[in-house]
């Protein structure tokens, strides 16, 4: 019942996040085998599917770095975001074309993407996102603070007119 609700929402972020078919299907089947071991372990703490979400993230981002050090090739995560700074950065982020903006992101790393997704794509709170990261508040502020950043430091590299 569970793998009927909810499969093709494990997919589709996992191919979000993966870049590749086959790696997402093999994710979602090994998603789900996670799910069925861990179920008992699910507390009611957070809604189930913010705790699917998370499985799902921290699967995709093992499966990220996985190949990343064997260096299988390069996965890339799209996204597209709005800046939740100061005011001037808002407004720089915003006149971004999308376009440009696509291939900015391509530079930012794996993880900056898949966090600044979760908060403007997504629209999660913070809380959330520390809970499916297991970090703290204050450790995914800073990391989106600094890949706004980036962001705006790549677009001047690239886009100095």
């Amino acid at each position: 019942m569970l793998y009927e609700r909810y499969a093709k929402k494990v997919y589709a972020k996992s191919l979000s996040m993966l870049k590749n078919t086959d790696e997402a299907e093999d994710a979602v089947h090994d998603i789900f085998m996670k799910i069925l071991l861990k179920l008992s372990k699910f507390n009611l703490r957070s809604k189930f599917s913010t705790w699917l979400y998370a499985i799902t993230y921290n699967h995709c981002i093992d499966k990220i770095r996985l190949n990343k050090k064997r260096n299988i090739n390069q996965i890339e995560d799209e996204m597209l975001d709005i800046p939740d700074g100061t005011e001037d950065n808002e407004k720089f982020l915003l006149e971004i074309k999308v376009e440009r903006l696509g291939t900015i992101l391509e530079k930012i790393p794996k993880e900056d993407k898949a966090i600044l997704m979760m908060k403007y794509l997504e629209e999660m709170k913070i809380k959330e996102i520390a809970q499916i990261t297991q970090r703290t508040d204050s450790a995914i502020k800073m990391q989106l603070k600094r890949a706004r950043h980036k962001l705006e430091r790549i677009y001047y590299q690239l886009y100095k007119d």
